[in-house]
């Protein structure tokens, strides 16, 4: 769609002091172009688009003109001095035709030829305008099974996942972003080894994230008894079978599985002849060892903090994991940026606890506006969005922070801090909420909630807090991204357009250049390495400290995640990291620390797994 001059806004204060990495990204993804693809509008220009949007909601809430020019300028400077980013379609899409500010949905997929196609639709009208989607292929029945209408047989999930992987495809060519996905199946769908083993082809599903749902009661079988036999039920009428071993994981049926009747069982001597639950995990983690794919999700966890439950179970998550949402349901994201809190106090870095505070009660109020203003391209949604008013607001910036503090990553310090910070977060936020209840009134479906039912609380939004990776939105904000160690103190990112930018963690270099080891042979050492660990010409002190993603063991990462879980509404999205040279037990008891630990679900990467990937060195 054309877009004039009209939608130019100037900004009511100074223009943000950005780097050249974000200036890039922001060029090429988000400023607004003429017809002619130049460039029309600053940095400053667009972070005021957004910045009146989001104030021009205050009217709704009793606020005049003066009030709501008072509101553009305090969210302008919440932005623009990159203490606070909301997630990118808002960036993109504020004040502009689109309309669409959301960036996390779930939909469902019916088990009918309308159903799927009608979530295919919605999958495209969201993703064109820079969402990203979810879906549970559990309703789907299973391959071969039959279909009443036409006397034939169902060619099964994965067939109908490639179709959705497709029309991602299809669409990215006129996106403002990569079209993002995230695919999930019960441990117990019939076409689980099908579904394992789909994404093993790194050609194949390019655009999806994977998680297999598992319930604690699996779980616990599978530490008391691996041995028991994995039983898989038919969605569509109930009935229950065993995995033969020799059936084909690629290409097997719902006819190839053994149907377990009354007094059936297999024997103890035949046994042997089928899956059980430990072959299944086995295959799981030596799946996630080979690819990264899949992740696991504790689906019970998950619905344990289900704010709705009346309205039905949780079935899936947003593309990372951090949101788990109801079908159909949205949710709009935004992080504050740790590293922006950290203060000189007595000539030592310390934490701005009240700075934090006040951007955490601004960016609650932001977040809340932005569902009243965003316009949802699916109609269903609209309507449980603004009946739930889930927003998720996060962090990033926290490597940066533990790095000015002096704190190592892969340390009980850094662990303990993290937890305090993110408990400072959820409480600030309910807070918040609490108070815009009091003048807005709750979320609309407060009523039914566990806000009014177990917590007592009148809240605006029935999720509020979860933590996002923040991919694009940390480069513009020039800081380390989600709770994420840094890749890497220099390393070459991939955008977009297939252009790599090289990227110098500015602490890192302010410090280096302090002690005077700094020069452009270390920066291109570091981007062979990807660590410091080694280099003896730096100091140890400094080298304790500066470690990144493959210095932290995996046990520190998910502590990590644990810590900020425990005080998160929704869910923590957090890559473990393994080296290249990492086995398949490693990954075991990575699965198994993240569900002894209470998280509800574990993504995990060893490096050079897969040819692409978004962070690389030389």
């Amino acid at each position: 769609m054309r877009e004039t001059n009209h939608t130019i806004v100037q900004p009511p204060g100074p223009e943000p002091v950005l780097s050249e990495n974000a200036l890039t990204v922001l060029q090429n993804r988000y400023l607004i172009k003429d017809e002619q693809s130049r460039v029309i509008e600053t940095p400053g220009q667009l972070l005021s688009r957004v910045a009146r949007l989001v104030a021009s909601i205050e009217a709704n809430y009793g606020a005049g003109d003066a009030e709501v020019a008072q509101w553009h300028g305090t969210y302008y400077e919440l932005m623009a001095t990159l203490k606070f980013m909301p997630n990118s379609p808002t960036l993109m899409n504020a004040g502009r035709p689109s309309g669409m500010l959301s960036a996390c949905f779930v939909l469902p997929i019916e088990d009918s030829i309308e159903g799927i196609f009608e979530t295919i639709k919605d999958t495209a009208l969201i993703q064109k305008a820079g969402g990203g989607t979810g879906f549970s292929l559990d309703r789907l029945r299973p391959t071969g099974d039959r279909v009443a209408s036409s006397g034939g047989t169902t060619s099964g999930p994965i067939s109908f996942w490639r179709v959705f992987s497709q029309t991602t495809d299809a669409i990215q060519q006129g996106a403002f972003r990569r079209g993002a996905n995230m695919g999930m199946m019960s441990v117990s769908h019939p076409d689980i080894l099908r579904f394992l083993h789909a994404k093993q082809d790194l050609k194949a599903f390019t655009n999806f994230n994977i998680s297999v749902k598992v319930t604690d009661k699996w779980m616990e079988t599978l530490k008391k008894s691996p041995e028991t036999l994995h039983i898989v039920e038919n969605p569509r009428t109930g009935q229950k079978y065993l995995l033969p071993r020799q059936i084909d994981v690629n290409n097997y049926t719902i006819q190839d599985l053994y149907k377990l009747t009354d007094g059936n069982m297999p024997g103890p001597d035949k046994q042997a002849g089928f899956y059980t639950v430990g072959d299944i995990w086995k295959t799981i983690i030596t799946c996630a060892h080979k690819t990264g794919d899949p992740g696991l999700a504790f689906i019970d966890r998950i619905n344990e903090d289900n704010p709705t439950p009346l309205l039905g179970a949780i079935e899936a998550t947003n593309p990372c994991g951090e949101q788990p949402l109801l079908p159909y349901e949205a949710c709009t994201l935004g992080s504050v940026n740790l590293a922006r809190f950290v203060i000189e106090k007595d000539a030592k870095p310390v934490i701005d606890y009240a700075g934090l505070g006040e951007a955490v009660k601004l960016s609650v109020r932001f977040l809340d506006n932005i569902l009243d203003a965003c316009h949802y391209p699916v109609t269903q949604t609209a309507e449980i969005a603004k009946a739930n008013r889930k927003i998720g607001l996060g962090v990033m910036g926290f490597a940066d922070m533990l790095f000015m503090l002096g704190i190592p990553y892969d340390s009980n310090e850094a662990v303990n801090l993290g937890e305090s910070i993110m408990k400072f977060i959820n409480e600030k936020g309910r807070q918040t909420s609490c108070e815009l209840a009091e003048k807005r009134g709750t979320f609309p479906n407060w009523q039914g909630s566990i806000w009014k039912n177990k917590l007592n609380l009148k809240v605006r939004n029935a999720a509020i807090t979860c933590v996002a990776p923040t991919g694009t939105i940390s480069i513009i904000a020039d800081c380390s991204s989600g709770i994420e160690p840094l890749y890497s103190l220099v390393f070459l990112r991939q955008v977009l357009s297939g252009k790599k930018m090289l990227a110098v963690n500015p602490i890192f270099k302010a410090a280096a250049e302090k002690a005077g080891f700094y020069s452009d042979g270390l920066v291109q050492q570091i981007l062979k390495t990807g660590s410091i660990r080694k280099i003896a010409q730096i100091p140890i002190e400094i080298r304790k400290v500066f470690k990144c993603a493959y210095d932290v063991s995996p046990e520190w990462h998910i502590r990590m995640q644990a810590a900020f879980q425990r005080h998160c509404d929704a869910a923590v999205s957090k890559t473990v990291n393994f080296t290249e040279q990492a086995k398949v037990a490693s990954v075991d008891k990575a699965y198994w620390l993240a569900y002894n630990l209470g998280c509800k679900g574990i993504t995990i990467y060893r490096r050079h797994s897969r040819a692409d990937e978004p962070m690389t060195l030389c």
